[in-house]
């Protein structure tokens, strides 16, 4: 099972990455685009989803220290969302491999200390990635904006999980 969850994280990686390297040709103005019922703006949306993986990573990673934070006043580019992107999809891969189900930490939440199961937060960690690509995705479509495609087959072909026989 651990190997299947590995993969499922190389899968949230590339998917990251392939996005970004998408939304790295927009222009600043498609950047602040955004369509109803998604995150915000792409840029926004990006943000978000990096400063979140790096909290993630904290409760997973002792000693991990978050380096991007949504209040910041001057947000990274995608460049460096990029960079921050590869780092943590790398750490998520290995916390997949070492997270047993007996994995806990105690954490405050709403103002009482909880037991946190770390495959609570490896689990929320992928789906809330799904959730973001999809919001960015449906705000390229809405603006018929091309993305390719990046579902889980054309994730196994580009890596070589589907060959033809």
């Amino acid at each position: 099972m651990d190997q299947l969850l590995i993969e499922a994280f190389r899968y949230n990686k590339w998917a990251n990455l392939h996005l970004l390297d998408v939304c790295a040709k927009l222009t600043d103005e498609q950047l602040q685009l955004t369509a109803p019922g998604t995150y915000g703006t792409i840029a926004a949306t990006f943000l978000h989803l990096m400063s979140a993986e790096q909290r993630y990573l904290r409760r997973l990673t002792p000693g991990s220290k978050p380096d991007t934070n949504e209040r910041d006043a001057t947000p990274p580019t995608l460049a460096k969302l990029r960079e921050h992107a590869v780092r943590s999809g790398d750490q998520l891969i290995e916390a997949a491999g070492r997270i047993t189900p007996d994995d806990t930490i105690e954490e405050e939440r709403d103002g009482q200390l909880m037991k946190l199961h770390l495959g609570v937060v490896l689990i929320q960690a992928m789906h809330h990635g799904n959730d973001h690509r999809t919001h960015i995705c449906t705000i390229l479509g809405a603006h018929d904006i091309t993305y390719g495609d990046m579902d889980v087959w054309s994730y196994g072909q580009a890596t070589g999980g589907i060959v033809p026989g």
